[in-house]
């Protein structure tokens, strides 16, 4: 028997390294650079956070500091110089701020509250959800009855009366955001962890004696992270905007801390007279933020939900 003669094409074959798995988080990062808007709302999101985080460093006056504030430059128009010899690009508001260093400051207290609020209220909503759809019967009926009470109230509605009760301050509006937010994370969670309950990993892991607390947090929470992952980018910029609100209806932030909420009610009385600038680039820049995270919210969406795909 003669032996078959081996070809360079079967020598290269059989050099070819095996091409590796692709992971979860690859896969999601391919998805998700595939879209332009999405990519566009990434960069303009992470513009927005470095120029906040960077705000003590690029910026002429700390707006929280009243001794660096002369009511001399009160409504200097964009680019005017200001008293102490900084060029004002984006004019000064009512009490002589500088818009430009009130709005990269205002940006931090903005993605503070809406992060924390967020990350606050999914902790809460998933710890709710998944212990009513896990324990069932009494408990789920109770749950669920104070998060449909919840989620038919108005939300600006409860958010007024928590802060108009608590007082102003950073703590105070987290903690409203966080109550007004709660329960769409619970219902979303309990609904996907009452399907995973039901799932043959879930009757095995009981089977092998483990506890509840590990079966709820250890195996069903993993599957349930994807739609949270998708509600957290929704309600974050809700709470931006939320947040915004009730700073420009006068219940929200105090004078001493301009927000961006703060900044547009500041400007909101002199729009008749002709000083725009004092609303319009605080509103401008809440516009863009929020646009930005719901790019990306768009698009994580898509990503993890490959029936929402176009």
């Amino acid at each position: 028997m003669t032996d078959t003669p081996i070809s360079p094409a079967m020598l290269a074959g059989a050099a070819a390294p095996v091409p590796k798995e692709e992971t979860p988080f690859t896969r999601f990062r391919k998805a998700f650079f595939e879209d332009k808007v999405a990519v566009a709302g990434l960069i303009l999101f992470s513009i927005i956070v470095a120029l906040a985080l960077l705000a003590p460093l690029i910026t002429p006056q700390n707006p929280y500091d009243l001794r660096s504030v002369d009511l001399m430059d009160s409504r200097l128009k964009p680019g005017s110089v200001a008293g102490e010899g900084f060029t004002t690009w984006l004019g000064t508001d009512g009490v002589g701020r500088d818009l430009y260093s009130g709005i990269l400051y205002g940006l931090r207290i903005s993605l503070m509250v809406g992060f924390l609020s967020g990350l606050i209220a999914a902790s809460i909503g998933m710890a709710v959800g998944l212990i009513a759809a896990y324990a069932g019967g009494r408990v789920e009926t109770i749950l669920m009855r104070i998060v449909d009470l919840q989620l038919s109230l108005p939300a600006v509605l409860i958010a007024l009366i928590l802060v108009a009760a608590l007082g102003k301050g950073v703590d105070k509006i987290i903690f409203a955001l966080v109550v007004v937010q709660w329960a769409y994370y619970a219902r979303t969670v309990r609904g996907n962890a009452l399907v995973e309950r039901r799932k043959e990993y879930v009757e095995a892991a009981q089977s092998l004696g483990l506890s509840n607390a590990r079966v709820v947090f250890r195996h069903i929470m993993p599957n349930c992270l994807a739609p949270v992952i998708v509600i957290v980018t929704v309600q974050t910029a809700h709470a931006i905007a939320l947040e915004a609100t009730l700073s420009f209806l006068g219940v929200g932030l105090p004078q001493t801390e301009p927000s961006l909420g703060v900044l547009i009610a500041n400007g909101f009385q002199y729009m008749l007279s002709g000083s725009y600038w004092i609303s319009f680039f605080p509103g401008l820049a809440l516009l863009l933020t929020i646009v930005s995270i719901n790019l990306m919210g768009d698009r994580i969406r898509d990503v993890l939900n490959p029936r929402l795909e176009k």
